[in-house]
């Protein structure tokens, strides 16, 4: 089939295997392109891995360093009428790709949230691996069920006791508008908590640790978003901020429940990306085209790849890394200098529906939506006919 991009408000409900492909071949060219990672970790589980920033830290970990991978992630497969998620194919492609290098890989795909994968996930380690040395947390979901209860808990995007008023940009109708979001209630902040807070990482590391198949001196990273003045009301000052507290608590946990072993856990605060799940968030549409803008304008842009890339190299996996005050890794502290956030306030009051094209990069911020979903490469023909199916 002929497969073009069907874009609803701010997902695209299909995706493109050809295009997928080419995505994952450019991230490990560009690893490639920066030298073998010394001293690197041999096994590496990565819960959340097949796009955005879990797919980078596997392509790291596996070209960088050497590392034999092992992916959860929850991806629909195609069939012969239908495409299979971005993830599915991206999945298949790092299969390829880790194949053709002699590297070791294997994905599960299933609930992460549920004891029955973190099971399963063992027992591939204690079969395949013996241990882990790394385990990347970086699961983005709108919804989780306890494991022990049963109870689904859905996170809510609002902020956290007044009314929140400002700008931001509708993909959908292509404007520039206002959004009033009405504050939180306290079931929908615990539910937020429950959804993307740091619970869920700590029963992966009780699980692994348990059955044995943590190593000695191993390092553990969640990924987060912190964020500036003009995100705070919709990140730090609201639900999804108070799940990032809890992250934070939950890293000091690991930390202390696991001194006997020497396991590092740390938050990462990573630069705002387009991501499924980010341009699902009112005011990020707006504020990542400005600050590509800007950021490009500086000549200090980086995506995805270069982000988790210089990561890896320069904080995590370093004997001591530097962090902030809370013993977060911070690899936003370009985007969040002071010289970067005031130009991208003193645009941000300016901003219309007709001089947004001039004014912010989302011709860049939809480029990189499109490449989600394995759209918009060049290398790539689209009007070539191509099937669906890939096997992992």
């Amino acid at each position: 089939m002929v497969i073009k991009p069907k874009v609803r408000g701010f997902i695209c409900t299909n995706a493109h295997p050809s295009g997928c492909a080419a995505s994952v071949e450019e991230q490990i060219k560009y690893v490639k392109n920066q030298g073998p990672i010394e001293n690197g970790p041999k096994n590496v589980l990565v819960i959340g891995c097949s796009t955005g920033y879990g797919l980078a830290s596997r392509i790291v970990s596996a070209f960088g360093a050497g590392s034999k991978t092992l992916g959860v992630c929850f991806e629909k497969e195609p069939s012969e009428r239908k495409t299979g998620t971005a993830g599915w194919y991206n999945t298949a492609a790092f299969h390829k790709e880790a194949e053709k290098a002699g590297l070791y890989y294997n994905t599960i795909n299933g609930d992460a949230f549920s004891h029955q994968i973190k099971a399963d996930v063992i027992d591939l380690i204690k079969k395949d691996l013996g241990q882990v040395d790394l385990v990347i947390y970086s699961l983005a979901s709108p919804r989780r069920t306890d494991p022990d209860t049963g109870e689904t808990y859905i996170s809510s995007l609002k902020p956290v006791g007044d009314t929140y008023t400002t700008k931001t940009f509708d993909t959908s109708k292509q404007i520039v508008h206002e959004i009033t979001l009405e504050p939180a209630t306290e079931d929908e902040i615990n539910n937020t908590v429950k959804v993307m807070g740091g619970e869920d990482w700590e029963l992966w590391m009780k699980a692994l640790n348990e059955a044995g198949v943590l190593a000695e001196n191993a390092k553990t990273t969640a990924y987060t978003y912190i964020g500036k003045e003009l995100t705070w009301p919709i990140y730090g000052h609201a639900t999804i901020g108070k799940a990032k507290e809890d992250l934070d608590r939950a890293s000091a946990a690991i930390n202390e429940n696991y001194k006997n072993i020497n396991l590092k856990a740390y938050v990462t605060s990573l630069k705002a990306v387009v991501t499924q799940a980010s341009s699902a968030i009112p005011v990020m549409p707006l504020y990542i085209s400005l600050m590509y803008q800007v950021m490009k304008d500086e000549g200090c842009h980086e995506g995805v790849i270069e982000q988790i890339d210089g990561l890896f190299r320069k904080l995590l996996l370093t004997e001591n890394p530097v962090t902030d005050e809370v013993n977060r890794l911070r690899m936003d502290t370009v985007e969040t200098r002071d010289e970067i956030q005031d130009k991208i306030k003193a645009i941000w009051p300016k901003v219309t529906t007709e001089n947004f094209p001039e004014l912010g990069d989302y011709a860049g911020y939809h480029e990189d939506f499109l490449k989600l979903f394995g759209f918009a490469f060049d290398s790539v023909d689209y009007d070539q006919d191509v099937s669906p199916l890939a096997d992992w």
